[in-house]
């Protein structure tokens, strides 16, 4: 028994450990309590990164087991590891890591439990995503749920209550569903373990058919609902439009949540070898998801908040993820994995910036020059112009006019950002659509796919033209049209998450093949799930020491 044996369990243990010693700690002690929880950030994010990269060592079939009461399946708790999990082990914690970061130069202090309520909900989202039983994906569910409460009502005002209510309401309402569905195929199947409900679901009598279908759709509308799938999503953009930035940032993996439940449950539970049950809920995933990346679309489009924009743009993504895995086409799902990856990173990157952006039209009429004030970008100046340079209709300099550091920064981080959310080459969003693209054509002209491939190839572009037209308004807006402007104020502890996310998303795009390889293969595990049942089922308890 060594330490890699338990490290499945670490992304979980780690956050709660931390998020109870945060309570713990006096709030006297604020320098203490960011140290201790950036540690605990960063050494998650190292843990998601060790098992991301050691999957494939010591594992059957791709997946690691473990058992944390050390009892056999299907009668006691079960954590799975496989390539979609730890990939979405590694976002969670790449997300946690930015938010923290910019939470550190003024908003952790807006409130006194901010610190334990984002290492809990770092905590429900790698419990949801390695729980390998449904009664459990319903515990780390409402833990990430309860924390989000809170981290969207950080910072108070009346306009974060209120968006806050409506997202209790829908979520305790999807909650419910859930309860009574996981009942019902509990009582169909007479076990709550992912894989062993897999196991058992051919052995379902005709006359029980209705109920399990009943049950499955019961499942489905809540994380649907926790997906914005439309017409499911009323809630999110004014939930995450009047979130605190660093709270929005970690929402954008939060919606991901249900996306990861339908691709995992559908895929373990409704494969092409179900018998009666094959591809149940097909059509729905497929036009409801095309539904979803129009309405996304169009709303971003439509928006002229800034993080109205962001909160649509995540509903695009999640509808594009969805309506790809519906087709049940491994090609199709590895470049929807791809382009989850990154457009949740874009859009978390996307919420941090909205602040800052936005921030340069609050400032005062004369505020300190940027290069006055420490620890904030300095300002890019030229030499002093010569006496002959070239001036504008107003008799100002042209040459040596000085640019604000922070301003320039925004101005490519922002585009940088839109390529990423627009798909657009060079970067990895573009990666994504090109091998939804091509797996679509694939198959329409091989007469798989149908009418419904065409269709959302055109939306993929369509989709891609409106997200364009709305972030370049905005780019135009923010930084064309700012030369009355006091320049933007930015610290550089500001800026390290936004460069960390959208590095993250160029390094996918640089390591675009071995990405698309990964990918591939957790498509691939998704659907042929008799090896994700395999492991589970054949994995025993280890003996007891003498």
């Amino acid at each position: 028994m060594n330490l890699s044996t338990h490290a499945v369990l670490l992304p979980v243990l780690l956050p709660l450990v931390s998020a109870a010693l945060l309570v713990v700690l006096p709030d006297r002690f604020r320098l203490l309590k960011a140290g201790l929880h950036l540690l605990t950030m960063l050494a998650s994010l190292a843990v998601a990164v060790v098992l991301l990269l050691g999957l494939d060592s010591g594992t059957t079939n791709g997946t690691k087991v473990y058992l944390p009461g050390n009892w056999p399946v299907p009668f006691g708790i079960v954590l799975v590891l496989d390539r979609l999990s730890a990939m979405m082990l590694v976002m969670a914690a790449l997300a946690g890591v930015g938010s923290l970061l910019f939470a550190l130069a003024r908003w952790h202090r807006a409130s006194v439990h901010f610190h334990p309520l984002l290492q809990l909900q770092l905590a429900g989202l790698n419990g949801a995503f390695l729980t390998g039983d449904l009664f459990n994906l319903f515990v780390f569910f409402e833990v990430l749920l309860a924390a989000s409460y809170g981290l969207l009502l950080h910072g108070g005002g009346s306009l974060r209550v209120r968006a806050g209510l409506h997202y209790i309401a829908i979520n305790l309402l999807a909650s419910l569903l859930f309860l009574i569905g996981a009942a019902l195929l509990y009582g169909v199947t007479g076990t709550l373990t992912m894989a062993d409900i897999a196991q058992k679901l051919p052995l379902v009598p005709p006359a029980d058919r209705g109920l399990l279908h009943a049950a499955a759709a019961l499942l489905a509308v809540a994380f649907l609902a926790k997906a914005a799938f439309w017409p499911l999503n009323f809630w999110l953009p004014s939930a995450y439009a009047a979130a605190s930035a660093p709270a929005a940032a970690m929402f954008a993996i939060l919606t991901k949540v249900g996306v990861y439940a339908i691709l995992r449950l559908w895929t373990l539970c409704f494969p092409a070898t179900a018998g009666d049950s094959a591809l149940f809920g097909s059509g729905v995933l497929v036009w409801g998801g095309l539904a979803t990346i129009t309405f996304g679309s169009l709303g971003m489009l439509r928006s002229l908040q800034l993080s109205r924009v962001a909160g649509y743009s995540v509903i695009t993504s999640s509808g594009t993820v969805i309506a790809a895995a519906g087709f049940d086409q491994p090609a199709l799902t590895t470049g929807a994995l791809f382009y989850l990856a990154s457009s949740t990173l874009g859009a978390a990157a996307l919420f941090l910036l909205v602040e800052l952006v936005e921030r340069q039209r609050q400032v005062e009429v004369d505020p300190p020059a940027p290069d006055d004030v420490v620890g904030r970008l300095p300002a890019f100046t030229e030499e002093k112009a010569a006496a002959d340079a070239n001036l504008d209709d107003e008799q100002g300099l042209l040459v040596g006019r000085a640019l604000p550091g922070a301003l320039a920064f925004l101005g490519v981080a922002f585009f940088t950002c839109m390529l990423v959310i627009a798909g657009l080459p060079p970067l990895s969003g573009f990666v994504g659509k090109l091998a939804m693209l091509q797996a679509l054509a694939a198959g329409a002209a091989t007469g798989t796919s149908g009418s419904a491939a065409w269709v959302m190839f055109g939306l993929l572009l369509f989709s891609g033209l409106l997200s364009t037209v709305a972030l370049s308004r905005a780019f135009i807006t923010h930084f064309w049209a700012t030369q009355d402007r006091a320049a933007p104020r930015l610290r550089v502890i500001e800026g390290v998450p936004i460069v960390l996310l959208l590095g993250a998303s160029i390094a996918l795009a640089v390591g675009g093949e071995r990405a698309l390889g990964y990918a591939r293969a957790a498509a691939d595990g998704l659907h042929a799930p008799q090896g994700y049942i395999d492991a589970v089922m054949t994995t025993q308890p280890r003996a007891a020491p003498r």
